[in-house]
Order: structure tokens, then C-alpha cells, then sequence
């Protein structure tokens, strides 16, 4: 495997800022990847009563009045992230209703901590029958919130409900991930009175009413380290670019310490593979800036032909080593118990009739079988789809023999 490639836009980094596009005026929004989760968030959008388009990788929103303060059940499901649209609806209409969030199955992933901030702000928050409701029937107004975890998802939701809200809010404990400043950034392009501090407060100065901006989103660091895993995987070599290096520094870290030469510039990562890696240590999954759970799965694959003992421990869901299967079915050697994996890197792995069984499980399936000598069939690709923009196409671009039906 060797190649160029531009990253594509960050999936969990438009996600939020369309949900934010809610309360803003009409918005032009670059670098937004061509993914179902992204389809999904438009069609929310358009039917919280603000329309949304895409003209290439460009997603124009349209404020407009009106509006749903419901999301359909459907919608919900086919996307977990969708709970992010709670505070722009509550701020927009003064109340919203969503069901019991959808997506990947990685276990419990309570939405309590989005509740706690929102009835911070105001909000009085109603749940029965599979549904919450939330009202802020006086508005939402300033508050201080203390998480006591950094939820990415509950953040995002803090900011976009506390930017319209009467008077000052403080955030401590929140979430530090490139894709929260990213959010923070759209927002002052709309008008929003934010200041993000060195120790990671975020002080929130509400404002009436937020204009629309021109915003482009930063590159996919979980879609970009997954390139890098793949020519690792593979003893390959790759130049990716159009990206920032440091938002993949704990991934590019261990690369490295197993035997892979990387180098950076302002914009691009070059990495080059040994014709087998080294063992790639203890990996602990982490809030950012630690390791991300995103990449776990993906890790893993790339640990299955190293050589030596690589453990992984993950720390974010308690159901995130469901890919550990079908990476068995390709000679894996892999040991679980609860939260840890123990991968003891075989020289030789064989193709099998796999199946993605999640968006980062998936793309790891994938990359397993890049590695293995054999054909190899992968199922459920619809997975991979919601989170990597053409990605057998820019894998075959890369030089992998691989090919979609």
C-alpha cells in the first residue's frame, strides 16, 4: 500500500455544528464529508425549520421560521449522535422532545449528563414511554456547569444551549477534543460571545440572536489515523494531508514506538512501515487529549501481525471489543476479559467471511483483511458508511486490492 491522500472532513466535528446551524442564520459549511450520518443531521435540520443543501463538499443552511420541536423516532435511531440537536431545539423553540437515541451498539451510553447541563441552563426535563421532553418555558438563562466527566456529546449541547441563554455560563470539566473547538469556532463566526481558556474552561457570554458565517470544518483525525494504521497494517507507505498532525499525536506516538518513520509538516503526515511492526505496548483508551476509543478497534488490527504483545484497555464503553470475533476468524490472537483485550501478534493471518460490526469495528474488519493472505468478504458495510467518505475507493486509490458490490 502507497499513496496520497486528502483527508476528508471530520464526521464528529460537522455533526455538532449543524446542530448549532439551528439557532444561527443561513451558514456555508466547507469540507463536510459525504456521509449517511451527515444525511441524516440535514434531514434533522430541515425538520427542526432550517433547511439544508449540499453543493459538492459545501452544506449551505437556510434559517427559516418555523419548524418541528420533535425529532421522528427514525431519525433518532439511525443516528446516537442526534441527541445533539436538543439544546439548539430548546433554545429555537423553547421546548424539544427526542426518543431514545440510535447508532453503533458499544453499550450504555446514558444521556444523563446532557440533561444535567440543560436543566443547569433551565430546562425542565420530562421522560416517559421510551421519550424526554424538555421545556424551558421562561427561556434558558446562564448557569455554572460542572461535569463530572467529559462527555463530548453533553458539551456540545451545554455550548450550543448556553450561547442564546440569558446571561453567563462557565463550563468546567467538559470535553477538550479538537471537534469542541471546532464548534466554538463556528459559533463566534456567528456571533457567540466564547472564550475558551488555556486549563479548558469555557466562559459563555449569552447574546439575543447569532447571524450565519462561512465555516470550514477540520479534517477527520479518526479517519485519518485509520490511513495511517492501514499502511502500517500492510508495511506500507502514505503521505495524507490537508490535516493537522497534532490532533493524532497519541496515535502517531505508538506508530511510531512499533518501528513505523513518521514525519510532519504544518498540514500533512508521512508515515512509513517496517515489514513488520513492533509490539505497540499498552494502549488505554482516554478523553483528549489521550487515546481515543475511536481508534481502538482500528489499533487493534494493526497489533494482530506485530511482533510481540500489545494490550488494549478501554475505558470510554463497556461494549467496544465486539469486532474481537471477526478478527479471530482471520487467525487473530486475541484474549478478552471485560474491558481488555490481550493481542499476541501471529506472522501469518488468513482471509475469512467477515462482518462489520460497528463504524471503527468495521473499518478495523477491513483493515484486518488488507493484512491477511487470501480473499476475504466483508458484510454490513453500511456501517463504514456513516463515519469514512468513499472508503474503498480511497483505499484502492492507495494501491489495496479491494473491491465494493
Amino acid at each position: 500500500m502507497a499513496g496520497t491522500l486528502a483527508v476528508h472532513g471530520a464526521k464528529n466535528a460537522v455533526l455538532p455544528i449543524l446542530a448549532a446551524a439551528t439557532i444561527c442564520g443561513d451558514c456555508v459549511i466547507r469540507n463536510c464529508p459525504d456521509l449517511t450520518d451527515v444525511a441524516v443531521a440535514m434531514d434533522i435540520l430541515g425538520h427542526l425549520g432550517c433547511d439544508a443543501r449540499r453543493e459538492g463538499s459545501t452544506i449551505i443552511t437556510t434559517a427559516s421560521s418555523g419548524g418541528d420541536w420533535r425529532i421522528p423516532d427514525g431519525l433518532m435511531k439511525a443516528m446516537r449522535s442526534s441527541v445533539v440537536f436538543l439544546g439548539g431545539m430548546i433554545a429555537r423553540h423553547g421546548e424539544g422532545e427526542i426518543s431514545l437515541p440510535g447508532g453503533c451498539e458499544l453499550g450504555s451510553r446514558p444521556v444523563d449528563l446532557h440533561l444535567f447541563a440543560l436543566e443547569r441552563l433551565g430546562a425542565q426535563v420530562e421522560e416517559g414511554e421510551g421519550k424526554l421532553r424538555c421545556k424551558a418555558p421562561n427561556g434558558l438563562h446562564g448557569a455554572k456547569i460542572e461535569f463530572p466527566f467529559p462527555s463530548v456529546g453533553a458539551t456540545e449541547n451545554a455550548i450550543i444551549a448556553a450561547v442564546t441563554a440569558r446571561g453567563d455560563t462557565q463550563i468546567t470539566g467538559g470535553a477538550r477534543e479538537p471537534e469542541i473547538a471546532d464548534l466554538i469556532t463556528f459559533l463566534q463566526g456567528c456571533g457567540a460571545k466564547i472564550h475558551l481558556t488555556i486549563d479548558g474552561v469555557i466562559h459563555i457570554q449569552g447574546v439575543e440572536r447569532l447571524h450565519g458565517c462561512e465555516h470550514t470544518v477540520i479534517a477527520d483525525r479518526i479517519a485519518a489515523g485509520t490511513y495511517l494504521c492501514a499502511a502500517a497494517i500492510t508495511g506500507g507507505e502514505v503521505l495524507l494531508t490537508g490535516l493537522t498532525p497534532g490532533h493524532v499525536l497519541t496515535a502517531l506516538a505508538y506508530l511510531s514506538n512499533a518501528g513505523c518513520v513518521v514525519r510532519t509538516s504544518l498540514n500533512s503526515i508521512w508515515l512509513k512501515a517496517p515489514d513488520r511492526l513492533k509490539e505497540l505496548g499498552i494502549i488505554r483508551t482516554q478523553p483528549y487529549p489521550g487515546f481515543p476509543t475511536d481508534m481502538q478497534a482500528v489499533m487493534m488490527a494493526t497489533a494482530m501481525g506485530a511482533d510481540g504483545t500489545s494490550v488494549f484497555v478501554e475505558n470510554i464503553f463497556d461494549s467496544r471489543l465486539r469486532h474481537v470475533e471477526e478478527l479471530r476468524k482471520l487467525g487473530a490472537d486475541i484474549s478478552t476479559q471485560g474491558k481488555t483485550a490481550v493481542v499476541s501478534g501471529v506472522e501469518r493471518l488468513h482471509g475469512a467471511d467477515l462482518c462489520c460490526t460497528d463504524l471503527r469495528g468495521g473499518a478495523a474488519v477491513v483493515l484486518g483483511a488488507m493484512a491477511a493472505e487470501g480473499a476475504s468478504t466483508v458484510r454490513e458495510l453500511s456501517h463504514i458508511d456513516r463515519g469514512y467518505e468513499r472508503f474503498a475507493e480511497n483505499l484502492t486509490q492507495l494501491g489495496v486490492d479491494i473491491k465494493e458490490e
